[in-house]
Parts: structure tokens; C-alpha cells; sequence
């Protein structure tokens, strides 16, 4: 099972993380991420690119699903105006085996930080709002996927 959705809403996280521990899975890893509030941040909005980014999820999960020997993956990210605490984005997978799973997990959040087309604007307790520009550490930890 490969799912990738864009959401509006929030998701149940152990309601999507327990959907794909199907019998017989020996692990699930999952990452989920929230809306920090550093700095003063009191909410962000994201914005997509709707006639490719849902594409853009489900093909990182088939590749994902190709490199390792994964029986389920899932990634849903939200959209809209999310205040401090919401969550953002979820990348769960299950595998046989452990280090796949955490190793599909950990390569999914990274590829998705770099190859999904979405836009971050922070929004401070000021009024002030600001886009995100890309970070070399999320470019450099996309790459290091490459060399593997």
C-alpha cells in the first residue's frame, strides 16, 4: 500500500500509523512534524503546487518502496495556515525488518524536504510574515541519499 495525500485538516497520527501495521510486519518507523514556535512564530502557511505535488508523494514512496523491501508507506502533509503545535507533514513505513524501516523513513522526510513543491511562510506574534528559503543542511542530507 503507497498513499500520499495533501490534507487540510489535521490526521490521526496512531490511527494512520496503526492502518499500516498490517499482520505479519516485523516494524513500523514514522517521523511527524509540528509547527515550531521559534523565534516569535505564532503559525505558518503552506502553500503547494496542486498538479504536482501529490504526484511528487507517491513517487517518493515508490521509491522508497523500491530501494527497500517495504510493505506500506504513507505520507501526508498539510496545507493552509497551521498554528504552533499542529502537525505538518507525517512519513510512516513498514517493513520486516528495522533498519529498513528507519532507513525508508529518514530517507523519505529527507527527499521530501527538497523534492516536494511546497512553500513555507512564518507568521510572527509582530504581524510580520516571512518565506522560508531552502536550507543547505536539508540540500546536503537529500544529497548524501544519492551516494548511497
Amino acid at each position: 500500500m503507497i498513499r500520499g495525500e495533501i490534507l487540510e485538516a489535521p490526521f490521526d497520527l496512531a490511527r494512520e500509523v496503526g492502518a499500516i501495521a498490517l499482520a505479519g510486519v516485523g516494524a513500523v518507523a514514522s517521523f511527524s512534524g509540528y509547527v515550531r514556535g521559534d523565534g516569535g512564530i505564532i503559525a505558518i502557511e503552506l502553500e503547494h503546487y496542486p498538479a504536482m505535488t501529490a504526484r511528487v508523494l507517491t513517487t517518493l514512496a515508490e521509491q522508497a518502496s523500491n530501494r527497500w523491501s517495504l510493505s506500506a508507506c504513507t505520507i501526508l502533509h498539510r496545507i493552509g495556515r497551521l498554528v504552533v503545535g499542529e502537525p505538518i507533514v507525517l512519513v510512516a513505513v513498514a517493513s520486516p525488518h528495522r533498519a529498513e524501516a528507519l532507513e525508508a523513513c529518514s530517507y523519505l522526510i529527507d527527499r521530501l524536504k527538497t523534492d516536494a513543491p511546497f512553500w513555507k511562510k512564518e507568521i510572527g506574534s509582530d504581524g510580520r510574515s516571512d518565506w522560508v528559503a531552502a536550507k543547505l543542511s536539508d540540500l546536503d542530507r537529500s544529497a548524501n541519499w544519492d551516494e548511497m
